[in-house]
């Protein structure tokens, strides 16, 4: 479905009450509102990234705390998959901080890792760059289901915070994945002192891409000192409410996910999320490089709400 950014921004700008009413049915005729899937965020090779991303501390070209760590040995990827599953994990992500893919041992030890996490009967997603058609049938080959490629933001703000790739290039890559047969997982990352109609058009981006991705990571953006953005305010509870609801009737047959950002959440600004249409989170203790809120609490918080993980059993009375 595309639409203009007009009609994307009356959708966004609706009362809450109506905005929420119209998101949670539409999450509702295609989802269990019930069922929240979990999933697992492994970073295999962090830091060291030569690209400028305004916000990400991985960037070689920003001093931060971050300890940079080169490929992780694939038994210990398979470890961590194995104890995600534990925690109720369904899907187990790998992702690299590379700028793109090439075709050495680095990539035949992900495919490897692709195929291990395959054979646990986790859905695998990968995020390694950008990447060919050929090197897309590589991973589908190995097992992997999902390539993560975000578009980040809307194109004219793309363009201000990251000037080592073209925004068009994120669209090629997303394109290969597509040929491939692979799923595509794009979304984008809110807060980062974008305004509402930068907003709108990143939404109006993803509305473009034919078939739509099938889930829409929406991204808190958390501040990291050393990086160029670390001074941005913070965002409005409401507004990303209002993105989630918004992507939801966009999308409503895509996982929106609620990704980074949870650790500066309230559990009732999480919950208003999920009855938006957010039906996805990354569980466990850190998401790439930002803290992430504990599996303990994940599983605390959809028991309060009387929900559960998908893939979990039902429940069931005494």
């Amino acid at each position: 479905m595309s639409l203009s950014p007009a009609e994307i921004r009356a959708i966004h700008d609706l009362p809450v009450p109506e905005l929420l009413y119209r998101a949670a049915t539409a999450h509702r005729q295609h989802w269990n509102a019930e069922e929240i899937q979990f999933c697992t965020l492994d970073s295999i090779k962090t830091g060291a990234c030569p690209e400028d991303c305004a916000y990400c501390p991985q960037s070689a070209r920003y001093q931060t705390d971050l300890k940079v760590e080169p490929l992780k040995d694939v038994n210990k990827v398979l470890a961590g998959a194995l104890e995600a599953k534990a925690n109720g994990s369904t899907r187990y992500c790998m992702g690299a901080a590379w700028r793109e893919v090439k075709d050495d041992a680095n990539f035949d030890a992900v495919l490897e890792m692709v195929h291990g996490v395959s054979n646990m009967g986790m859905e695998v997603c990968v995020t390694l760059g950008m990447l060919n058609e050929d090197q897309a049938k590589r991973l589908k080959a190995a097992g992997c289901q999902v390539y993560n490629h975000n578009i980040d933001s809307s194109r004219d703000f793309y363009e201000t915070i990251i000037h080592t790739r073209k925004f068009d290039e994120r669209l090629e890559t997303i394109a290969a994945v597509r040929a491939a047969g692979l799923e595509v997982c794009s979304g984008g990352i809110v807060g980062m002192g974008e305004t509402v109609d930068q907003r709108i058009h990143f939404l109006q981006e993803l509305t473009e891409l034919s078939p739509a991705p099938e889930s829409i990571p929406i991204n808190q953006f958390v501040a990291v000192d050393g990086t160029p953005l670390a001074n941005v305010d913070p965002l409005p509870p409401l507004e990303l409410v209002r993105m989630i609801a918004t992507a939801r009737i966009l999308f409503p047959k895509s996982r929106i996910r609620l990704s980074a950002g949870r650790t500066q959440m309230s559990d009732e600004l999480q919950a208003l999320c999920f009855f938006a249409g957010a039906n996805s989170i990354f569980t466990g203790e850190k998401l790439l490089t930002t803290p992430n809120p504990g599996g303990n609490h994940d599983h605390w918080l959809l028991n309060a709400l009387g929900m559960r993980v998908e893939g979990a059993p039902a429940q069931t009375g005494a």
